[in-house]
């Protein structure tokens, strides 16, 4: 350990973890609970609890996985199980949070939740103007390294923070109704309903793949604040981890019940960006529409401002003959181009990829944090990840646009999977992958029981 390694302060720590609910906190984890709220009514407790699990308990797990496995990205999660998943995986996860999904919804949730009430419907250049103008200051922001901290961590956040209480203040101490008299929708007429449908909206946050991908750009700032080490690099990981996410859950929670009290006034928005703006503009009309389009558009630049680095980070790490800049640029502009389809077309491609790379990055996340227990084993990772893989590709091609669902080999795959338990609730993966963990923990454990004999043979 170095002996002049800087000694974190509370302050250091705030930093931090600051960072950290920056990079996390984008514009789905606006959306989403709100909207969670909506449709679970009355029942929102249950479907809290299970959104809580996808959208703040495993990227809590993630970032601890990064710090109990000394990793620097996505890619040393992968690495128990080779140089060539480790390499698939890592580009598969970013291209999903990066240029062909996350980073453009940044974009087009800030524009057309926040900015486009402004312009108008028929508005033809707004996005395009607009993600131009959004991803330039990204590449800005995000272009020295050294900075990334000062930016997220120091001058966009607590902004950020600011406007949603803001919000918070006004919405609580005048609620648009009351919870307990809610309405529910079918699909969280119940706990286990509300429980299982919450959980899966989880994944829409993308969080988990998040905490795996954002691993570089956490650990390269603790590292520039004087820690060296990589125990001490895991530490200030690990309880900065607890902070971001326990003011993550907090905020969560109080969407989710603004939600539910909106439908005193408001019937059941198609989503929580609808939502978002009529709660806002039922407390202060433009003006309070102006705060929204603002409060958007500083939470998702932060975002973005993470998920194009991280990229650039990892890819420039990987494929060293292209400069970290050149990376930027091209993530940038992927994401600009992306953003341009549309938030309709985004979230509709995006489900299917989720619903594959969720159960995997779950399964990986969960290994990568009780690898002591099987002395991160690759023979505990092989049979879990094997029997997760094929249920999950199932899953994707079921969630696809009809264009693949309804196709021959869509239904074909349908009837496969239907066989397989938990899969009318779209979690085939689950019982596979727990069969994969016993059979690999076996085989770990005799294989080590026997290893003294092999030795003195």
């Amino acid at each position: 350990m170095n002996n002049t390694e800087k000694k974190m302060t509370f302050k250091d720590y705030a930093v931090v973890s600051s960072l950290l609910f920056g990079l996390f906190f984008g514009a789905g984890n606006l959306i989403f609970p709100l909207h969670l709220g909506q449709l679970a009514g009355h029942n929102w407790g249950p479907a809290a609890l299970g959104f809580l699990v996808t959208g703040v308990l495993l990227p809590l797990l993630s970032v601890l996985a990064i710090a109990i496995t000394r990793a620097k990205g996505v890619y040393d999660v992968g690495l128990p199980l080779g140089t060539g998943f480790a390499l698939t995986f890592m580009v598969l996860i970013h291209a999903t949070i990066g240029p062909l999904f996350g980073t453009p919804r940044t974009a087009t949730v800030a524009y057309e939740v926040g900015l486009k009430p402004f312009l108008g419907a028929g508005n033809s250049w707004g996005l395009l103007l607009f993600s131009a103008l959004f991803f330039g200051a990204s590449f800005a922001f995000s272009y020295r390294e050294n900075d990334i901290l000062s930016n997220v961590g120091k001058v966009l956040n607590p902004l950020f923070l600011a406007l949603l209480t803001l919000v918070f203040l006004v919405a609580f101490a005048s609620p648009l109704g009351s919870t307990t008299s809610a309405p529910v929708t079918v699909a969280y007429s119940n706990f286990s309903n509300a429980l299982t449908n919450g959980f899966l909206e989880g994944y829409n946050t993308m969080d988990a793949l998040a905490g795996l991908a954002f691993g570089v750009t956490v650990v390269t700032a603790i590292q520039q604040m004087g820690q060296k080490d990589p125990k001490s690099v895991s530490l200030v990981t690990a309880k900065s981890g607890f902070f971001s996410m326990g003011a993550v859950a907090l905020i969560y929670l109080l969407l989710i019940l603004l939600g539910a009290m909106s439908l005193g006034q408001f019937k059941l928005s198609p989503e929580g960006g609808t939502a978002f703006t009529q709660i806002v503009n039922a407390y202060a009309g433009p003006v309070g529409q102006a705060v929204l389009a603002t409060l958007l558009t500083v939470t998702c630049l932060t975002t973005a401002v993470g998920l194009v680095a991280a990229f650039a980070q990892d890819f420039h790490n990987h494929f060293p003959k292209v400069s970290y800049h050149v990376w930027l640029f091209l993530s940038c502009l992927a994401s600009f181009l992306t953003a341009n389809f549309g938030l309709e077309t985004i979230i509709a491609w995006s489900t299917p990829m989720l619903m594959f790379l969720y159960p995997l990055s779950m399964v990986l996340i969960l290994l990568s944090v009780f690898s002591p227990l099987f002395k991160r084993d690759g023979v505990v990772y092989l049979t879990v990840v094997v029997c997760t893989v094929v249920p999950a590709f199932f899953d994707m091609i079921v969630a696809f646009p009809k264009v693949v669902s309804q196709s021959h080999v869509g239904l074909a795959v349908a009837g496969m999977r239907s066989y397989l338990p938990l899969a009318n609730i779209g979690m085939s993966w689950a019982v596979p992958a727990l069969v994969g963990l016993v059979v690999g923990l076996v085989l770990h454990f005799v294989r080590r029981s026997n290893l003294p004999e092999l030795v003195e043979d």
